[in-house]
């Protein structure tokens, strides 16, 4: 992890309960996100008993964004999120068996498909909300994917430090991920958030 940097002045800024509550919200569920991901990886790594449980609890956290964008956005709207990112989780959990099995055919195919989706994602995001640009939501899901591959990969080798070492980065990215959502929302629905 990075240490502040302590010799420039903090830019502090004022922003409301609504808008904390908000930014508390979508980080706490990108944080649920690359963690449980990571716990469905090492559960695959390792033939865990818990196999079942945690593949239940990562596909919550879909529901659990639909909660929170249902206000916003109405439901459809975050059906349809919520449907584009199971369909992420899904996706990346036949990569990670596919690595496993030794199957580089089918993991390749999925790692295709994988990249596909987070377009859809990038351009969904775009199309509802202006203040949220497709290529940067594409930049930012393009390097989630990457780093979470490598993340499985150190851990499918045995490479466990490494794995943490990736995990650390994939985990501030995450917090950058529900940072830019919070402020193109807050942006977006401005009499809410005040």
């Amino acid at each position: 992890m990075k240490a502040p940097n302590t010799t420039s002045r903090p830019r502090w800024r004022r922003i409301s309960q609504a808008q904390l509550d908000l930014s508390n919200m979508l980080r706490l569920l990108w944080e649920q996100h690359v963690w449980w991901t990571r716990s469905f990886i090492i559960s695959v790594a390792f033939d865990l008993p818990d196999l079942s449980v945690v593949t239940a609890r990562l596909l919550r956290n879909p529901k659990d964004f639909e909660a929170a964008l249902m206000p916003l956005y109405g439901k459809e709207i975050a059906a349809q999120f919520a449907a584009l990112f199971t369909a992420h989780l899904t996706i990346a959990a036949e990569l990670v068996q596919a690595a496993k099995a030794g199957d580089t055919v089918r993991a390749a195919e999925a790692e295709i498909r994988w990249y596909q989706n987070a377009d859809r994602i990038a351009a969904f995001l775009a199309h509802i909300n202006r203040f949220w640009s497709e290529e940067v939501w594409k930049t930012m899901l393009h390097r989630h994917l990457a780093m979470t591959k490598d993340e499985a990969v150190a851990i499918l080798s045995g490479n466990y430090k490494q794995g943490i070492d990736i995990f650390d980065q994939i985990e501030l990215q995450a917090l950058a991920m529900a940072d830019v959502m919070t402020e193109g929302i807050v942006r977006q629905f401005p009499g809410r958030f005040r």
